[in-house]
């Protein structure tokens, strides 16, 4: 039973909400469209999920069905295995800055494909906006081994173009350069491929955004003055704030995992491991020591950092703003 006021302010009348009677239908609805869905999803999801915890219990070697109860041994030894706490520093750092150059790069383009052009007359964007639209989506459509291959050759001290064009403009430092060789460079260069593959995918993605955004709204902030940038910043960002929370999620996750990027560019960690990411160090302990007891424990502490950084993530976006923030500010 609820209470609800009448509309001339007088007293609150009761309504009796009857609930209504579960039949074949209803039943079977539940039962199909979701009860079937969960079992699914706990089978192929959630059940994998307990078996790779309880393997990282045990000493299993993958190929045997004998295996040991070790407990947290396996934890304990990752813990001190410097290798492996190189790795991870790798995928912290990848986490940090490929998202957020990513992104920065993305909001930039998208930016001035929607709403960079005159600043006189209709909120455009640049000309020949849907030309640069097609050109920077490109490389995502090209399988991410594809391009850490391509990239790769690019990088080649010998025979890569890019030592080729830098010595021909007079840097002759570049000359036989080993990109992915140098312990310096081998990191910076393997974050470069990622981001230049993913710019173009988040680009799209925030221009569906200010799409989205009623034009009636960057008129207001042209005819008070504002200038691009202030709008990209001020109004822009604040109105796609979700979406930008989002591609950063999206993107810290593909950082934390990075296995195709580096195994194609730097099989094997690149020099003093400069380049080693968690997921290649489980897949070198699984298949090549058959430690797979071991390599699941890799597994799971690399899901927990995933599921801390996306927790994160949403944190800090809760308790900066998030979806309560409502009104934009346009400075002049």
């Amino acid at each position: 039973m609820t209470q609800e006021a009448v509309p001339d302010g007088g007293p609150k009348r009761s309504i009796v909400r009857r609930r209504r009677p579960l039949t074949f239908d209803r039943v079977s609805f539940m039962v199909v469209f979701l009860g079937l869905p969960l079992a699914v999803f706990v089978v192929f999801v959630v059940w994998p999920f307990v078996q790779a915890l309880y393997y990282s219990l045990t000493d299993w070697s993958g190929f045997t069905p004998d295996m040991n109860f070790v407990g947290l041994d396996n934890y304990v030894k990752l813990f001190h295995d410097d290798i492996f706490m190189k790795a991870v520093r790798n995928n912290v750092l990848l986490a940090i800055v490929v998202p957020i150059v990513t992104i920065v790069l993305s909001l930039t383009l998208a930016t001035l494909v929607t709403i960079g052009g005159s600043g006189t007359g209709t909120v455009r964007g640049l000309r020949y906006a849907g030309f640069y639209r097609i050109i920077s989506f490109f490389p995502y459509v090209i399988p991410a081994i594809v391009i850490g291959l391509i990239w790769a050759q690019v990088f080649t001290p010998s025979s890569g173009i890019l030592d080729a064009v830098l010595s021909k403009i007079g840097l002759h430092g570049f000359e036989n350069y080993a990109w992915l060789g140098d312990a310096r460079t081998a990191m910076p260069a393997s974050m470069f491929v990622m981001i230049w593959g993913g710019v173009g995918f988040y680009m799209v993605l925030f221009i569906a955004a200010i799409r989205g955004i009623d034009p009636s709204v960057f008129e207001a902030a042209r005819i008070d003055g504002a200038g691009r940038f202030r709008t990209a910043i001020s109004l822009t960002v604040p109105l796609i704030r979700d979406n930008v929370q989002t591609a950063y999620v999206y993107l810290g996750i593909a950082a934390l995992d990075a296995f195709v990027y580096m195994q194609a560019l730097n099989p094997g960690g690149g020099p003093q491991n400069s380049t080693l990411v968690m997921p290649q160090q489980l897949f070198t302990t699984a298949f090549s020591k058959n430690q797979f007891g071991y390599s699941t424990a890799m597994g799971v502490v690399l899901a927990a950092v995933t599921m801390l950084f996306a927790l994160l993530v949403f944190t800090v976006n809760a308790l900066t703003g998030g979806r309560d923030q409502r009104k934009v500010k346009v400075s002049r």
